[in-house]
């Protein structure tokens, strides 16, 4: 996908190229200037043209074009956005990243000691089952009198 700037060219060259068309299918297909009487004859013998059909539809393409260059331009960043906020902006996303990573690291830690409680509980599950089954007197076991 191309970046903002590459969309809003495309959008203006699409533009111009919507109004060079207009223009050249207005001129083709508009009826020609009378200049004398020799004219007259010679525009009887030529079909109407749908001129005001291709105004509609010409006019309709550049607005929607025009609209989409509009969307682009609000979509950019504004000139208030200085160096100097942009790197602000940047420390504080900067912290909040630090803050993050220590939190998780943290919660790793945390994760890792429970994980470990988990596997020795599961370990003395397992020896015990294993003396249960042999036979072998469990250490938990009481004593008897």
């Amino acid at each position: 996908m191309a970046d903002r700037l590459t969309q809003l060219q495309d959008a203006v060259n699409s533009l111009a190229d919507q109004f060079c068309n207009a223009i050249g299918v207005l001129q083709q297909c508009a009826p020609p200037a009378s200049f004398s009487n020799i004219q007259t004859a010679i525009n009887k013998d030529q079909p109407s043209n749908p001129t005001e059909e291709y105004a509609q539809l010409f006019a309709a393409l550049i607005a929607r074009t025009a609209k989409d260059v509009d969307v682009l331009i609000d979509s950019l960043p504004s000139e208030e956005s200085t160096a100097a906020l942009q790197a602000a902006s940047l420390r504080q996303l900067e912290e909040e990243n630090q803050e993050a990573a220590a939190r998780l690291e943290e919660v790793v830690y945390r994760g890792d000691v429970l994980l470990e409680k988990i596997q020795s509980a599961l370990a003395d599950i397992a020896q015990s089952q294993l003396r249960t089954r042999s036979g072998a007197p469990s250490q938990l076991a009481p004593p008897e009198s």
